[in-house]
């Protein structure tokens, strides 16, 4: 799984890097046809913004998070991008 990971208003340090890295290592082991992940994550005021689009097998997926916090709402993304991730695998089985 290859990460992209841009920043809007917001310079990526090496420790975000290694957090993001390792959350997403997370969805990796409910479902292990992950090509290709972008990751951006903004700051607009006091609004902390974490997009990703999975690209996988048989489609894309795609989740959105804010919070005050930028771990936090990376934290809430990867919760998002977990169900949509477990639904489309049982999607995958099911055909």
């Amino acid at each position: 799984m290859q990460i992209n990971l841009t920043g809007r208003h917001l310079e990526i340090t090496e420790p975000l890097k290694q957090f993001v890295d390792e959350k997403f290592s997370k969805l990796e082991r409910h479902f292990d046809h992950i090509n290709n992940v972008y990751v951006v994550l903004s700051v607009e005021k006091i609004r902390q913004i974490a997009e990703a689009t999975l690209h996988v097998n048989g489609g894309e997926i795609f989740a959105n998070s804010e919070s005050e916090d930028m771990y936090a709402a990376i934290d809430l993304l990867i919760d998002k991008l977990d169900r949509q991730v477990i639904k489309h695998k049982e999607k995958m089985t099911r055909h």
